[in-house]
């Protein structure tokens, strides 16, 4: 079981096998330092598509060999992030990384319809690996960055999502916390009903390899001593190996709150396409942008 994030870079390295990746409007410092040192580790390829002035310099500023990459001049923002998934689409990419241009944009050429990289009838989610200090083991979360309010298909999607995750990390039946403010069931929460159904759902094995409860307040899903001190019985019982959070606001300010004052590090994918999308804020640090290229080269 992979405990951390450093050891999922282990095992990707263990792999012996290099991926492809198409990075979109590509000359930002942090995106070239990160695909630079998984370059120089060897799961790697990059083909970089921006301005080829600025990708340059800004390779000769950190001290970069810019002959390291394929370098793909293309001067709008737009036309770089269609160029990287056309990349995919085609076969010559295996991955599809969002560099300076905006979420909104990047996803745009993702989602096309005709073009883009959705799978059919698929839901488009995000699930981050977040190796937090604290806690005794990674801790995987939904959905922090694409769907506002999910409704109850879009949270099946998003726990199965997630379990694929996990099972990719050696956890082969994931504990699933689906997160409230409290763990009694109450009508004036919508997020009880559809929980109770998930529930249900994983007793019949509708929703597989997992085990699944909820609401489930944070004390519950991820601490042991409250657990006993509540004295609630829950098959997660403090243990949680994934957290589903009803709403992108909910979730957002969590890890956002975690990184920022607990030094927490997240590694996280797009899932709901053909191939991984790596979709990260353009503020992301160089570790956080490297860990989620490791981990898009492990879901391959």
């Amino acid at each position: 079981m992979i405990r951390s994030l450093d050891q999922m870079e282990e095992k990707v390295l263990s792999l012996n096998k290099k991926r492809r990746i198409a990075v979109a409007w590509a000359q930002d410092t942090n995106t070239i330092v990160a695909i630079h040192k998984a370059v120089i580790k060897g799961f790697a390829e990059a083909i970089m598509i921006g301005k080829s002035a600025e990708i340059i310099n800004t390779c000769k500023t950190e001290g970069i060999d810019e002959k390291l990459f394929t370098i793909i001049n293309v001067d709008n923002e737009n036309r770089a992030s269609l160029e990287a998934v056309r990349l995919a689409k085609k076969g010559d990419a295996d991955i599809v990384m969002k560099g300076l241009i905006g979420t909104d944009k990047f996803l745009r050429a993702v989602m096309d319809k005709e073009n883009g990289l959705m799978l059919p009838n698929a839901v488009l989610s995000y699930v981050g690996a977040m190796e937090i200090p604290s806690y005794h083991k990674l801790l995987f979360i939904t959905d922090p960055a694409v769907i506002p309010f999910p409704d109850l298909d879009q949270k099946i999607s998003m726990a199965g999502y997630a379990i694929e995750m996990a099972r990719k990390f050696g956890v082969k039946k994931p504990k699933i916390a689906l997160i409230g403010a409290s763990e009694k069931m109450s009508r004036h929460f919508k997020n009880s009903v559809d929980y109770s159904i998930m529930c249900k759902m994983a007793d019949r094995g509708q929703i597989k390899n997992c085990i699944m409860d909820g609401p489930l307040d944070l004390f519950l899903a991820c601490d042991k001593k409250s657990v006993e001190i509540k004295g609630v019985e829950t098959p997660v019982n403090g243990d949680a190996d994934i957290l589903l959070f009803p709403s992108l606001e909910s979730c957002n300010p969590f890890y956002k709150g975690l990184m920022l004052f607990a030094k927490g590090e997240l590694a996280g994918l797009i899932r709901g396409t053909e191939k991984p999308v790596i979709v990260m804020s353009r503020s992301e640090s160089e570790k956080s942008k490297y860990f989620c290229i490791a981990l898009s080269c492990l879901m391959v």
